[in-house]
């Protein structure tokens, strides 16, 4: 709790480490030993400071070092951050929030000596992809601090290509509606996941 004000006005509330990781057990197939771990979608609503996010992240990171191989880890775990979305109201949380997810992600690349330096593809695509999914907004609105409808992009595997993706925007309030509204938006490029932050851009 960082203020009774806090807790009043927007009913903050954290919860606790070992809570997430109770809560998480309750899913466990979505997060390892179902089929397609790496890429199930989940998302934060209300994403605080990051503990739900950073805790799915650590999961997911974790089965990947146990079932692919040791080339496969810098991709696999760009596609499980792309996996991850969260919306937070507060500035600080989503700033806290994103901050974490990236200490996260650079950690499990540094302790498997693979180069994740503020200049690499590796750590650039991270901290986009993370920029994108966890966003700052109104989650009960669907909307930001603009007043424009918080946007989210579906980042989709190419199963024809390794490690390719393509960026699909849409807006969260869709979800409420009909589905994803992706037809609103130009389209992105097909590019590989350790490219989003350069090749993600639209066809014109």
């Amino acid at each position: 709790m960082k203020s009774r004000h806090r807790v009043k006005t927007y009913g903050e509330v954290f919860t606790p480490r070992h809570m997430v990781d109770q809560m998480l057990d309750l899913i466990i197939d979505d997060l390892g030993s179902g089929p397609d771990f790496v890429d199930k979608t989940f998302l934060e609503p209300a994403a605080g400071d990051g503990n739900f996010l950073v805790a799915i992240l650590d999961r997911k990171l974790r089965v990947i070092e146990k079932k692919y191989p040791a080339g496969r880890w810098p991709a696999e775990s760009l596609f499980a951050l792309a996996s991850i979305y969260g919306i937070e109201l507060l500035e600080d949380n989503h700033l806290d929030a994103r901050e974490t997810m990236l200490a996260e992600f650079v950690g499990f690349q540094e302790k498997h000596e693979v180069p994740c330096g503020p200049d690499t593809d590796l750590r650039r695509a991270a901290t986009f992809l993370i920029d994108v999914n966890i966003v700052r907004g109104n989650t009960l609105t669907g909307l930001d601090g603009q007043g424009k409808d918080i946007q989210l992009s579906w980042w989709n595997r190419i199963p024809e290509g390794a490690g390719m993706v393509q960026r699909e925007p849409f807006t969260f309030n869709s979800l409420r509606s009909n589905g994803f509204d992706f037809t609103v938006y130009e389209g992105y490029r097909p590019c590989q996941i350790d490219k989003v932050h350069v090749d993600g851009g639209a066809d014109g």
